[in-house]
């Protein structure tokens, strides 16, 4: 480590474990948030000159969203579970161990993509069916997966990366790479679908050769030794213990979402067995209703990295004061953008359709204003999943995330669609927000009651110990089994 990293590293820590939560939540957070609203602006770019090609093209945008979700919530399953377990690692000084896990998760992650991507090519066909692709959008659907696949390692590094960055609370240079690979993304998708002709295979290039530049950018910061980690080939250790650790946050993560896919599969399958119209709607919807959505993920993420660090140094009080700050923070942005979405619904949703089809208009429309409504619901929900994976609490975070793309959201698809029709199918992910806020709302109270007793227990403790023989610790599955 060189003298400039262990300064840095030094005042890092020091920020996350003694300054004002009210101060470095947004310090840490904001890029974050930029970083997430970027990644909804690659795919609303994609959908906004995609459109302009016809309401089947649109549709098979959406049909793809699903795949590229797939891909991510792999990615986003190695990255987070190495964030988290990360952050505590940095807190409690164990910084070597920290170089290892980060190492081992880009390399596991990148082969993994490359196998996953490998056996998505060879079931190609079948495999766009199943994300609910009809047979017109088919020919459509075929030429965006098969870019998308061929550049998914790439996909999966600048995930990784990103999230490596995000745990010791880098978030800046993640800011920086996302938004490069953003402005790649803007400048190629007109050239390739509309000047040399590619329409939708176009789209999917440009997304390719963003995320690849993304990478590159990514990889520069330690590269050159400006990061708190150091990514080497001989701290790949590929051990089952670091695995385990990575896996604890990982999978509930990868299940979270991959549900946000598999929940994309039911409705894009429900939409279009009502019409290609409803189909393109709900994608568009989505696409825009993913902006706030981002930025509330943005924001638990970058609240984690604090809650990290402070949960493996032993601060519970401050975890607890930085949980409340977040949540006051996200609620309120997301009610006042959220009003201001479904003011301009019907607008954005005409931005996105290329003819005067008044189904997609009312449709989306209808879709964007009750998820709005819900908006500060879902920003808890979010926040306090950000809580249960900062804490390492693997039941807990899957349950969070399962309840609103699973547990909660594909009943009421299927319940609300058979009784309502296309808008009960509109209405299911703002009711499943609302069921979800109910489930976290009880989980978290739960877990605040049992980090108040683990408070005063190591209170206690400390009055009766030296400081130099005290070690902050790191896991407590024993105390909090959730």
């Amino acid at each position: 480590m060189t003298k400039a990293q262990s300064i840095e590293r030094d005042h890092r820590r020091k920020m996350m474990l003694e300054d004002s939560v009210v101060k470095v939540i947004p310090i840490v957070a904001i890029p974050t948030i930029i970083t997430m609203l970027i990644d909804s602006i690659y795919n609303i770019t994609d959908t906004y000159f995609v459109s302009q090609l016809g309401t089947t093209a649109t549709a098979a945008v959406g049909v793809n969203s699903s795949l590229m979700h797939l891909l991510r919530s792999v990615a986003m399953g190695f990255g987070i579970g190495a964030a988290s377990y990360i952050s505590r690692l940095l807190g409690a000084k164990r910084d070597e161990e920290a170089n290892r896990v980060g190492t081992t998760t880009l390399i596991t992650g990148l082969i993994a993509l490359m196998v996953i991507s490998l056996l998505g090519y060879i079931f190609m066909r079948p495999m766009v069916k199943l994300l609910g692709a009809t047979d017109t959008i088919m020919p459509y659907s075929m030429d965006y997966a098969r870019w998308i696949l061929f550049t998914s390692p790439f996909t999966a590094g600048s995930v990784i990366l990103s999230q490596l960055l995000r745990s010791e609370g880098s978030t800046k240079y993640s800011m920086i790479g996302m938004v490069s690979g953003c402005i790649v993304n803007i400048g190629l998708d007109p050239i390739f679908i509309s000047v040399l002709g590619l329409e939708v295979a176009g789209a999917a290039i440009a997304t390719g050769i963003s995320k690849l530049a993304s990478f590159i950018i990514l990889l520069i910061p330690f590269l050159k030794k400006k990061t708190m980690l150091d990514l080497k080939l001989h701290f790949f250790t590929p051990k089952k213990e670091i695995y385990l650790e990575i896996a604890k946050m990982g999978v509930p993560t990868f299940l979270r979402s991959s549900m946000l896919a598999v929940s994309s599969i039911v409705v894009n399958n429900v939409a279009g067995a009502f019409s290609d119209s409803a189909l393109a709607a709900v994608t568009v919807a989505n696409k825009v209703t993913r902006i706030i959505g981002s930025a509330i993920i943005g924001l638990s993420q970058g609240f984690q990295p604090v809650a990290g660090y402070n949960w493996g140094a032993g601060n519970y009080a401050r975890v607890r004061k930085a949980f409340w700050a977040c949540t006051v923070m996200g609620v309120t942005v997301s009610v006042v953008f959220g009003a201001l979405l479904a003011l301009f619904a019907k607008r954005l949703v005409g931005i996105f359709t290329s003819s005067d089809d008044l189904e997609i208009l009312r449709i989306g429309s209808y879709m964007i204003i009750t998820q709005c409504i819900t908006m500060g619901f879902h920003a808890w929900g979010a926040i306090s999943n950000g809580l249960f994976q900062a804490l390492g609490r693997s039941v807990g975070a899957a349950i969070l995330g399962l309840s609103r793309q699973l547990i909660c959201l594909l009943p009421c698809v299927l319940i609300l669609s058979n009784v309502f029709g296309v808008y009960g199918l509109a209405s299911a992910q703002a009711v499943s927000d609302l069921l979800t806020f109910i489930v976290a709302l009880l989980m978290t109270a739960a877990l605040f009651r049992r980090i108040k007793k683990m408070e005063y227990e190591h209170n206690m403790l400390k009055t009766e110990c030296q400081p130099d023989n005290m070690q902050p610790p790191i896991e407590h599955e024993e105390a909090i089994s959730i």
